[in-house]
């Protein structure tokens, strides 16, 4: 189980990781606190989504036992396919203006939410599979994606859009065979 929650975590982590690298390229010069920034706003959202996931999923888990399996499949599938298309499209999605300001609570609120979107319907995954920890997945989750997103945006910093599909192409293959 241990093997597959990091290979989740490290899965969902690839978008945050992503555009966190995308951020990087925003700052001139990287500090520390643009790597904790980030890491706290990525990986705050991603350890929270599972968690309002895995009670929703909980709710509805008596309306879907008979085919909580195929919801899992399904979910992680669609999950996973989604990554790989963006990974392979051609848009540039940074907006890569150079600029002290690119960390704003607005854009920062907005990015993480829309890269946690994910990571809430694992957690409605999780609440329909036998023995998962919900407390230890959250916290890996949300730790994997801290330190992902930190090294992002230093990565990005230095190396630019030059990983990024690939990052996001690799998140949404793990997510796929997870499933």
């Amino acid at each position: 189980m241990l093997i597959d929650l990091l290979g989740i975590a490290v899965g969902l982590s690839m978008d945050a990781f992503a555009v966190a690298m995308c951020k990087g390229l925003a700052v001139c010069k990287v500090k520390i606190k643009h790597m904790l920034l980030a890491g706290l706003w990525f990986g705050g959202f991603q350890g929270l989504m599972p968690l309002i996931g895995y009670f929703l999923g909980s709710t509805f888990e008596s309306y879907i036992t008979k085919i909580d399996h195929w919801v899992a499949f399904v979910l992680l599938g669609i999950i996973g396919a989604n990554m790989i298309k963006e990974s392979l499209s051609k848009e540039d999605e940074c907006g890569c203006e150079k600029c002290e300001n690119s960390m704003n609570i607005k854009e920062m609120f907005t990015l993480a939410v829309a890269t946690s979107i994910d990571a809430l319907a694992v957690g409605i995954t999780f609440a329909l599979l036998p023995d998962v920890n919900i407390g230890a997945a959250v916290g890996f989750i949300g730790v994997i994606t801290f330190v992902l997103s930190a090294i992002g945006i230093k990565v990005g910093n230095i190396f630019g859009m030059k990983f990024k599909a690939k990052a996001e192409f690799t998140g949404g293959l793990i997510l796929i065979l997870m499933g």
